[in-house]
């Protein structure tokens, strides 16, 4: 039998951060491998102590990257019921807050042994390239393959000076893009065209929100009430993930919507600011602490309103809808999925979204179809992610040719000299502090520090990172 193909998932966050680009990716691996076709690695960023207690909640560390890769696949058979057939590996991390990011330090390629480098994929391609210095990754893999996640344009525009650092980004991003990925999977319309890009959503729902819909579908077919209470938004508590537009829906709309009760769960850096302006409103709109959406706190909601256009495909909109909820979302490309099931309602202008929350309240939820629970499952968005990746595909050697005369280039052999110029000229610009520190890199990340080799077993830079069973 052939060898099995290994993948490599790079991604910019973990559990117990409970951050799209920390769940979804965990998700990918064990359903890759849950195929059989792969050798899957899941490979996360570890921090050291101090970046831990900032980024994970609860007061939940690790003293070793040992204890943290246990928790992990403690995590997914907890909540998920998933078994984890695929080996974790760890690159060294450190947490932006500026940018509230953990960011990459040192060459993280390292992370794969050079016998395994073969497919690549990049959870957050931009995120993972900006300040990578070391061998490139066409060079390392010989397939890379970007998955992006973001609207980091979305998101610096609200910014100040905003429009201006939208602009230099969209070109920083197609730059370090096009250099280090082969092919590029965006979620949705709602992030930037990119080179040798295809939209389609490769992301799924935990199956246990899939079972609660199946458990309110039985309720309501048996005639019972599925749904007691009215509607919710979940979110973390930034003002940019959907609060400011719900803010000035309801302010806009209070005599109209005078009946509604809305319940915000959310926890984050702008929550105490967020529930004061809220509190504010004449409506009945009360706040709590975040929650896990699988809770059974929520399956007695029958409406999720969630107006945010910063999401590309938003993770609590899935999950409401695969419990079989209403959904009230923007009309925006980050919700073309969506439009698919007949429980999302979109809304163009102020008045479709208070005309469409007060008919969601007093109706019943359309029963989901075997198909559409399919489209929600990660069965199915792994079918998505082979297919438009083309990952079945044997990779062949590349062959060994001897340069061509300069007058006798080809347009692609042309293309190919200046991404390789551009490759070099991003390396070096890389490896310079003063030029790193500048674009936002954070100081000192060229190398991983003392503390964080000690950590991961690194005498020295050189040296391969941890990886786990």
């Amino acid at each position: 039998m052939a060898r099995k193909q290994h993948v490599a998932i790079f991604t910019t966050a973990s559990l117990p951060w409970m951050t799209g680009t920390a769940v979804n990716p965990l998700f990918r691996a064990s359903y890759l491998a849950k195929d059989g076709d792969w050798d899957v690695t899941l490979v996360i960023p570890w921090l050291s102590l101090k970046d831990q207690e900032l980024v994970y909640p609860n007061k939940i560390t690790f003293s070793s990257p040992v204890e943290h890769e246990a928790y992990v696949h403690w995590w997914l058979k907890e909540k998920a019921d998933i078994s984890s057939d695929f080996n974790i590996a760890f690159y060294p991390g450190k947490f932006s807050k500026d940018k509230r990011s953990i960011l990459p330090v040192g060459d993280i390629t390292d992370a794969i042994p050079d016998e395994l480098a073969e497919i690549a994929v990049l959870e957050e391609p931009e995120h993972l390239t900006w300040y990578h210095h070391g061998q490139r990754w066409k060079t390392k893999f010989q397939r890379v393959i970007g998955v992006v996640h973001t609207n980091y344009l979305e998101y610096v525009k609200r910014e100040k000076n905003g429009q201006i650092q939208a602009f230099l980004l969209k070109y920083i991003n197609t730059w370090v893009i096009q250099i280090n990925c082969h092919k590029v999977v965006r979620l949705s319309g709602a992030t930037q065209d990119l080179p040798r890009s295809i939209i389609c959503n490769v992301h799924g729902v935990n199956p246990k929100f899939l079972e609660v819909g199946k458990m309110r579908n039985g309720l309501n077919q048996g005639h019972q009430t599925a749904f007691s209470k009215g509607a919710y938004y979940i979110g973390k508590m930034v003002w940019s993930k959907g609060y400011k537009e719900l803010l000035q829906l309801l302010s806009d709309h209070q005599n109209e919507l005078s009946d509604l009760q809305l319940d915000l769960y959310g926890n984050g850096e702008d929550s105490d600011e967020i529930r004061d302006s809220f509190s504010k409103l004449n409506l009945d709109v009360r706040s709590y602490p975040g929650r896990d959406h699988v809770d059974s706190l929520f399956h007695d909601y029958k409406v999720l309103i969630n107006p945010s256009t910063t999401d590309v495909v938003c993770t609590t909109t899935a999950e409401a809808l695969a419990m079989g909820k209403i959904v009230i979302c923007a009309e925006h490309p980050s919700n073309e999925f969506f439009k698919q099931f007949p429980n999302c309602r979109t809304f163009n202008t102020c008045n479709e979204f208070v005309s469409l929350t007060l008919k969601a309240l007093v109706e019943d939820p359309v029963p989901l179809t075997d198909d559409h629970r399919h489209a929600l499952s990660w069965e199915a968005a792994t079918e998505r992610f082979v297919a438009c990746t083309e990952l079945n595909e044997i990779i062949q050697e590349k062959p060994v040719t001897s340069p061509n005369p300069f007058m006798s280039m080809s347009p692609d052999d042309w293309m190919k000299s200046v991404e390789e110029a551009c490759a070099h000229l991003h390396n070096t610009v890389s490896g310079i502090e003063a030029a790193r520190c500048v674009f936002g890199a954070i100081p000192a990340s060229l190398q991983p520090d003392e503390q964080l080799c000690k950590e991961l077993g690194l005498s020295s830079p050189e040296r391969k990172l941890y990886l786990g069973r």
